[in-house]
């Protein structure tokens, strides 16, 4: 699933979050202002979040590996 850059833009992502994973932000930050940020909430959104991130770090890598 990607979010378009309308959708990213309403939801006041910041540019050097627009990545792979922005997606995921934009549930995840919906949730954090709905539940004040309360860190025991929004446990779900978060986790795909960073996991989405973990893996385009990871193919980041592979892709770098794989040039030299």
């Amino acid at each position: 699933m990607e979010a378009s850059q309308e959708d990213l833009q309403n939801a006041k992502i910041p540019l050097g979050y627009r990545d792979f994973c922005a997606h995921l932000l934009v549930p995840l930050n919906a949730c954090r202002r709905k539940e004040l940020y309360l860190p025991w909430k929004c446990e779900h959104e978060r986790h795909a979040y960073e996991k989405c991130e973990y893996l385009e770090y990871k193919r980041r890598l592979k892709h770098v590996k794989g040039s030299h």
